[in-house]
């Protein structure tokens, strides 16, 4: 029933590369690529064709395969599978290379460095330690030949065919056959006799010393020429002449060779060393240990081999976040080592990662991923960035740190490419409102300006049209310089994004307001921002068939492409601002609200100007604004260091729960009493007067178009015949009251929205009646609770210690 056998090479669960084998060593075995079938995975596959009358190479190759599946150590050929038929032999092992082809091909790419040589030499000394001392084993087959490399560029002995044991069991050494192999034999070997050996180590070191001669000077012709060290390192030579010493006595036992190779200016003692013995022992290392080596790892990283970075370190940097708590500190080297990456796998081994930390709770963790976010961004897809990570990211507009919140800002510059309508265009924009009305730290302030200037093409026409004029006028009015330059140099860098009406009876008013600004650089940037849209209004005027032409990106959907006419404006963008504003907020990190919250508008005729800001303002470009920073501020920044690390982060928590006590405690009136500013009263959440840009007193007002004023009904009279100076003698209420408190509402700026200048328009009669109305129920109601809230407190006097009244 012979029809009915398998054959078994056909069933093996490997398959050999139909490319030729690689350089074979020599000897009985043909090296060939292979691949798992399962899986795929590349592997090396050693091959022996049984031949008939060579029975003596057949049971040498048995050996082999035998010793091979049988040793198990870091430094020697991995064994994987194996296959023994009557017509031949395949062991499986982990994909390698040969080592005479891997240093030939890294010397053409002239990629091969002193350090790769000191560590693979390291890892073959440290195997032969091993077969000697632990297994009294001696390799006796140790060459060029006999040594493969792998993926990550670490060094695996192989050539197990001729290893016989010390202590005389199964006899001596076998016989090799092979010319190319026996040269590598001592001399003490020649007379045949092998009285003059004394130690068990000592042929197998001499064959290491013919090794080294090899790995720096090519293949060695003749015995003789190990007399002459050639190419190899002083700090090397020492010890090589011991190897090839005449006396075999003397040569050192390889634990001792390592020893002195290893001593202080030695060979092998280096930094790349160093670095892989201690991710060889790095699970059993100290927390403080891996953190300090995590630390100092990025700045060796560059001069490391691109392979040993890819396969070594990147899967111990990724265990020890996963495993090892490792936190923060292995952000930097992870994403040095991901640019060595392709695309699909950075996808298969970073993003999941990074997608991970942006959940963490970890503040330094976080605000590193903000800070390095553009050397992974392009590799985040829409849908991960949407629903994985802006969720997480949001939470950095609430932080109680600065440093968290501007680096927040500045990552949106990143993001808004890839965020979805509703993130863009409606969360996004709550957060924006909010940090730009009611931060009280001016630079991060500015930083928002900043931003919602670069992300102004992504918007949609209808949210363009609603926000941008409205946060560029209100930071106009900010009492911090630099951010009244960000709102006009906002105005300019989207240009392109406003109708001529909006020009003439919006932007231009603002712009002209500020050519009384107290502050220079402010004055120069609004002449220079007028002249630019005088132009274009002029233009227009001249040949108004240029009209289509020039506000064909008023109502175009959002586009990447749309700012790029503003690229002489774009310069003012996040270099110069951010260096200022991590300066400012490490100078002064608890700057107190009422120096910021305060709006400071430049004063009108007849009145005393206000002190200007306390941060000078910025001139032109980004450059100079930093420049003068510099020149200003060194003497109080001089000692200011970077310290996101060692400061107390706070919480998210706490920061969310101030701002709802805030919201909730309406006996305080803080806020309810700013005119013009409306709240309802309930438990809110810190972004509940976000939830809505159709909420009374906060969107529908700053962002939204205000509607044409009807036509007055018969028989009401003009403006002028009213009596401006005194109060109105009848008892019904001014139809004009209402506008009169806007008007003193707007020499202020509100702090929950954007806009609400006079040079909006005028809301309708009826809906400021309404508003009026509304502000003076508040009002009563809030000195009713007040009152209510005293009579509990008087009738129930001090409480006992350790009791508690209940209602």
């Amino acid at each position: 029933m012979w029809f009915f056998a398998r054959d078994p090479v056909r069933d093996f669960p490997f398959e050999l590369s139909p490319e030729p084998p690689e350089g074979s060593p020599p000897g009985p075995w043909a090296l060939h690529r292979g691949r798992k079938k399962a899986t795929g995975s590349p592997v090396s596959i050693f091959v022996y064709d049984v031949k008939p009358g060579a029975e003596e190479q057949t049971q040498v190759a048995k050996a082999a395969f035998k010793r091979l599946k049988t040793l198990r150590h870091p430094n020697i050929l991995a064994y994987i599978d194996g296959l023994e038929t009557e017509k031949c032999l395949h062991v499986v092992t982990e994909a390698v290379t040969p080592l005479a082809a891997y240093l030939k091909a890294r010397t053409e790419t002239g990629d091969l460095r002193e350090m790769e040589l000191s560590w693979g030499l390291h890892q073959i000394v440290k195997a032969l330690s091993f077969l000697v001392n632990d297994c009294s084993l001696i390799h006796n087959n140790v060459c060029m030949a006999a040594v493969f490399v792998d993926r990550a560029g670490e060094w695996k002995l192989g050539g197990l065919d001729y290893m016989y044991s010390a202590q005389g069991n199964g006899g001596g050494p076998p016989r090799k056959g092979v010319p190319e192999l026996e040269q590598y034999d001592p001399p003490e070997l020649a007379d045949g006799s092998g009285k003059a050996v004394r130690e068990k180590w000592s042929a197998d070191m001499w064959r290491l010393g013919c090794l080294i001669w090899e790995v720096f000077n090519g293949p060695l012709p003749r015995a003789a020429a190990l007399r002459n060290p050639g190419k190899i390192p002083k700090s090397l030579v020492p010890h090589y002449c011991e190897l090839v010493g005449a006396n075999p006595k003397v040569r050192p036992n390889p634990a001792r060779f390592l020893q002195n190779c290893r001593a202080p200016g030695g060979f092998m003692n280096n930094r790349f060393v160093e670095t892989n013995l201690f991710l060889e022992e790095i699970q059993i290392k100290e927390p403080a240990e891996k953190q300090k080596f995590f630390q100092e790892l990025s700045k060796s990283l560059d001069s490391f081999p691109e392979d040993f970075c890819r396969h070594k370190v990147l899967p111990q940097l990724l265990t020890a976040f996963e495993f090892g708590n490792a936190g923060a500190v292995v952000l930097t080297p992870l994403f040095k080592v991901g640019k060595f990456l392709s695309a699909e796998e950075y996808q298969q081994k970073i993003v999941p990662v990074v997608v991970k930390m942006f959940s963490s709770t970890d503040r330094a963790m976080r605000i590193r991923l903000l800070q390095q976010m553009e050397q992974f961004i392009q590799y985040l897809d829409e849908p991960t960035v949407n629903t994985q990570i802006f969720p997480h990211v949001v939470h950095g507009f609430l932080d109680t740190n600065p440093a968290i919140r501007e680096q927040t800002v500045k990552s949106m510059l990143l993001l808004a490419p890839k965020l979805n309508e509703a993130n863009l265009n409606v969360e996004l924009m709550k957060h924006f409102a909010r940090l730009q009305a009611k931060d009280e730290q001016g630079p991060i302030r500015c930083n928002t300006t900043v931003c919602l200037g670069k992300i102004g093409s992504y918007l949609s026409a209808s949210t363009r049209h609603r926000v941008l004029t409205s946060a560029f006028s209100r930071a106009t009015k900010d009492p911090f310089a630099p951010s009244r330059v960000a709102g006009v140099l906002g105005f300019a860098a989207t240009h392109n994004l406003y109708s001529m009406t909006d020009c003439a009876h919006k932007i231009l008013p603002v712009l002209c307001g500020l050519t009384v600004d107290p502050e220079k650089s402010v004055r120069d940037q609004a002449f220079k921002a007028i002249r630019s849209f005088l132009s274009k209004l002029e233009s227009v005027s001249e040949d108004p068939t240029q009209l289509a032409e020039v506000e064909k990106d008023v109502h175009a959907a959002s586009s990447p492409g749309v700012g790029g006419a503003a690229a002489s404006w774009a310069g003012w963008a996040v270099t110069g601002v951010s260096s200022l504003t991590s300066k400012l907020i490490r100078a002064h990190p608890t700057a107190a609200p009422a120096e910021t919250n305060v709006p400071q508008r430049p004063v009108p005729e007849g009145l005393p100007a206000p002190t200007p800001a306390p941060a000078p303002a910025p001139a032109t470009t980004s450059g100079h604004w930093e420049t003068q920073e510099e020149a200003k501020d060194t003497e109080e920044d001089s000692s200011a260091a970077d310290r996101w690390d060692d400061e107390d982060w706070g919480s998210l928590e706490q920061e969310a729960e101030s701002v709802l006590a805030q919201q909730d405690d309406w006996s305080t009136g803080g806020q309810s009493s700013q005119p013009g500013q409306t709240s309802n009263s309930g438990h809110k959440s810190p972004e509940s007067d976000w939830s809505s840009w159709e909420a009374e007193g906060s969107w529908e007002q700053a962002w939204q178009e205000p509607s044409p004023p009807e036509p007055p009904p018969e028989g009401t009279r003009l403006a002028s015949e009213y009596n401006w100076g005194g109060p109105e003698p009848s008892d019904k209420g001014d139809p004009f009251a209402a506008l009169s408190a806007r008007r003193e509402a707007a020499a202020q700026p509100r702090p929950d929205s954007w806009g609400d200048d006079n040079w909006e328009g005028l809301e309708t009669e009826s809906r400021q009646a309404k508003a009026e109305l509304a502000r003076k129920k508040r009002e009563e109601r809030r000195r009713e609770m007040e009152a209510k809230r005293a009579e509990k407190k008087a009738a129930k006097g001090p409480m006992k210690l350790g009791t508690r009244k209940l209602d």
